[in-house]
């Protein structure tokens, strides 16, 4: 097991979600690059593994990967690990993956747990194909561009999201994508896990005050064979014309483009319907 790094996949959730090949390699290696070692302990001490651990984590991955780098180069194993699912799915460890491979040191993927396959599973969703993005942006007004990329895609959307944004996000989703089915992953294969499936606007109102917990969001593909939506009412243009200058800031001109673009119309034909609306 020289010189040889090791991306092992750990539990999202239930400890016991991990293969017999990651523990022996959490075992043999001589040291456990992890994203919070807490965590990592916590799951090191239910199996009685000793082998000592390091941080590697977002805030000091470019400091540490030389000194990871020189101890592969000295025929050491290293193991990396994340907090949770498999490593480098929006968590840190890819620039050490791309160095060791590129100095000829022996990578090794230890397969199990992701969160996005694992909500993927369990959606109903999928028409044989997916897209992850990651986290969804966490500044409110970077989110509606973004959410307008997304809902032409004809493949299901996988993403993650934190539970103090996630109503404020299906509000938008709901904006700008109507009731299209989707689903909310809630703390998978943990105690308290839930799975809300449903219209955007139904899975709101199913959410509590205080949403807890890791959370990842599936939405269903754009149906290709759906005719092109209809002109809005002079009255959704006007209620939507609200919500982007008066609750997210937005400037008139910027909210009329955007709104445009959204349904496939002239700006000048939101001007109009938002004139209408006043009068």
């Amino acid at each position: 097991m020289s010189g040889t790094l090791y991306v092992v996949a750990t539990p999202i959730g239930n400890l016991e979600d991990i293969s017999f090949r990651a523990l022996r390699v959490l075992r043999e290696v001589s040291l456990i690059a992890a994203e919070d070692t807490r965590r990592t302990a916590k799951l090191l001490q239910h199996y009685s593994i000793l082998t000592p651990t390091t941080s590697f984590h977002t805030h000091n991955e470019k400091r540490k990967q030389a000194l990871l780098l020189n101890k592969l180069n000295n025929d050491q194993a290293i193991a990396l690990v994340s907090d949770a699912g498999t490593p480098t799915i929006s968590d840190p460890g890819a620039l050490i993956v791309a160095a060791a491979t590129e100095a000829g040191i022996r990578v090794e993927v230890i397969p199990g747990p992701s969160a996005v396959i694992t909500a993927i599973s369990a959606s109903g969703l999928l028409n044989g194909a997916f897209t992850f993005v990651g986290f969804s942006p966490s500044r409110l007004k970077d989110r509606i561009p973004w959410l307008n990329e997304l809902k032409n895609d004809e493949r299901a959307i996988v993403f993650f999201e934190s539970p103090h944004r996630i109503r404020t996000t299906l509000e938008q989703m709901q904006h700008i994508m109507s009731d299209r089915d989707i689903v909310i992953a809630r703390e998978m294969t943990k105690v308290h896990e839930e799975l809300v499936k449903g219209p955007i606007n139904e899975v709101l109102k199913s959410l509590g005050s205080k949403v807890k917990g890791e959370i990842t969001v599936v939405i269903q593909p754009r149906n290709r064979s759906s005719k092109k939506k209809s002109a809005p009412t002079t009255g959704k243009i006007w209620k939507e014309f609200l919500h982007l200058t008066e609750q997210l800031g937005l400037g008139k001109r910027a909210a009329i483009s955007r709104i445009a673009k959204s349904y496939d119309m002239k700006s000048r034909e939101i001007y109009s319907a938002i004139v209408k609306a006043k009068s």
